[in-house]
């Protein structure tokens, strides 16, 4: 079973340690115990939450696991507040404190997930294009795959009871949706997800690529200056989508943020490349401003620049 497993897994060419993010349940130990069958040193890190009595428990429950399947383990504690967007939180929380490089079990149930909720929450082909393959080693493997693995292996496997708690939307998706989809479908349709995410992500390397074409920097400035300002003019006269894909990377750069604006937000950023204003309010405390035919992201806090104001 390991090696038929293994045969569908990314765990990448290389033979260097691989770094195993581990909860404690069937996937990431299913993917800990896959990340030991490639024969290259693993280590396995537990990150606990304190978001319930007895959580700090399952870091030993992980570090048995490890140690039964010859491999090292770490447990990290960290403390997430209750209250809005819990699950974010947490997902922001854990990768502050892994290390860069560090790989995750998720599915293709998983994926299927991601994919529904990036489509309720009216998300474009970035979203929908889904978990991204690296750094998901097991995500061509289903959840029930995980588990069998793991009762094949005699590996004591953590039940996390918020997998249940319908107050986040990804267990409904997983217990009522999906079920239900399969039910209207009368066939299983995470697979047919799963490909809808793969379509998208094509479509949105595209779309990147595009963007990397165009000649948004001021070629007028030297080579040494920094130049955070992209032309306008360029992103008017390119197609919308190819466009948003640009102020995607942009915004990246400038804010170091890895969530992009939402539709809205980008949208607010076009009117402004657009002349159909000359600033706007972006998300997150940024400002973006318009001054000759330049656009700038600014930080509200930040002195004030001028802004061109012929152009409404």
């Amino acid at each position: 079973m390991v090696a038929a497993l293994l045969s569908r897994c990314a765990f990448g060419p290389t033979r260097g340690p691989i770094t195993c993010a581990v909860s404690g349940g069937p996937d990431s130990t299913a993917l800990l115990a896959l990340a030991v069958a490639t024969g290259r040193p693993v280590t396995a890190i537990h990150v606990d939450h304190g978001h319930r009595v007895g959580s700090d428990t399952e870091g030993a429950s992980v570090a048995a696991s490890a140690q039964v399947l010859g491999a090292e383990s770490v447990s990290v504690a960290i403390q997430v507040p209750d209250g809005p967007n819990l699950e974010a939180r947490w997902r922001d929380a854990r990768r502050d404190c892994l290390p860069p490089g560090t790989v995750w079990g998720h599915t293709a149930d998983d994926q299927a997930e991601t994919v529904l909720l990036a489509l309720i929450r009216g998300a474009g082909v970035s979203g929908l294009a889904g978990i991204p393959p690296t750094g998901h080693p097991i995500i061509a493997l289903r959840r029930s795959e995980t588990v069998a693995l793991c009762a094949a292996l005699g590996l004591a496997v953590v039940t996390d009871p918020s997998n249940l708690d319908p107050r986040f939307r990804r267990n409904r998706i997983r217990h009522e949706v999906l079920p239900l989809l399969t039910d209207i479908a009368q066939r299983d349709v995470v697979p047919l997800l799963v490909r809808t995410a793969g379509i998208n992500r094509e479509l949105d390397g595209w779309l990147n690529d595009q963007a990397g074409r165009l000649e948004l920097a001021d070629v007028s400035r030297d080579a040494a200056e920094v130049d955070s300002t992209v032309d306008a003019a360029v992103l008017r006269a390119a197609p919308r989508p190819v466009a948003v894909a640009a102020v995607r990377a942009w915004w990246r750069e400038i804010t170091g943020s890895v969530h992009p604006p939402d539709s809205a937000a980008l949208g607010r950023i076009l009117d402004v490349a657009a002349q159909r204003a000359v600033s706007a309010d972006v998300v997150g405390g940024w400002r973006v401003a318009r001054t000759g035919d330049r656009l700038r992201l600014i930080r509200r806090d930040d002195p004030p620049v001028p802004v061109d104001r012929s152009a409404r």
